[in-house]
């Protein structure tokens, strides 16, 4: 009986050592992080894939982007990282295919891949929407903030500085990010 211990080890180790190599666990993360396809589990991004589609974690495929094909999370995070990784117009289509356009965190990725597209005027309409929608959503004010000093406003960009201060305090990354980035306008 104690060999069978030794041997039934052995063969789990075998069979979970290549699971775990692949990212085995989803560990996808949340509204606030992530990769744009596979959350670090061995799937493709969607920057793998070719423009006008996502990488569908189900069908293991990339699927032309529209509504209602993924979950608007899914089309979040892969809109979210296509904006990060400075693929703006592909990230633009994707979270346009989001169904809840109210949504703070879509409005503020379309504000963020309209602006830094040369849209400017454009990204400030979706910040103010997102602002509009949850008054206390620092990354956008953050956002905005840059904006405005894009447009050499940078009254307007303290004011967001200001508002940032208030709602988390000078320590916060959203805070310190836009000061660094009023400092070096001036």
């Amino acid at each position: 009986m104690s060999r069978l211990v030794p041997v039934a080890l052995a063969f789990m180790l075998a069979f979970a050592a290549p699971a775990l190599a692949a990212g085995g666990s989803d560990g996808g993360g949340g509204s606030s992080g992530g990769s744009s396809g596979g959350g670090g589990n061995g799937s493709p991004t969607a920057q793998q894939c070719k423009k006008g589609t996502v990488w569908n974690k189900k069908t293991k495929k990339c699927v032309k982007v529209q509504s209602g094909v993924l979950t608007d999370e899914e089309l979040y995070q892969q809109g979210r990282a296509l904006a990060k990784e400075a693929q703006y117009d592909w990230a633009i289509e994707v979270l346009s295919a989001v169904q809840d356009q109210e949504d703070p965190r879509v409005l503020n990725y379309l504000g963020y891949s309209n602006r830094k597209a040369g849209r400017l005027e454009t990204g400030i309409v979706y910040y103010q929407k997102a602002l509009a929608i949850d008054p206390n959503f620092n990354l956008a004010r953050e956002y905005l903030g840059e904006g405005y000093l894009a447009a050499g406003r940078v009254d307007l960009a303290m004011a967001q500085l200001e508002a940032i201060a208030r709602s988390c305090g000078t320590t916060c990354e959203e805070y310190q990010e836009l000061n660094a980035a009023i400092n070096a306008a001036q």
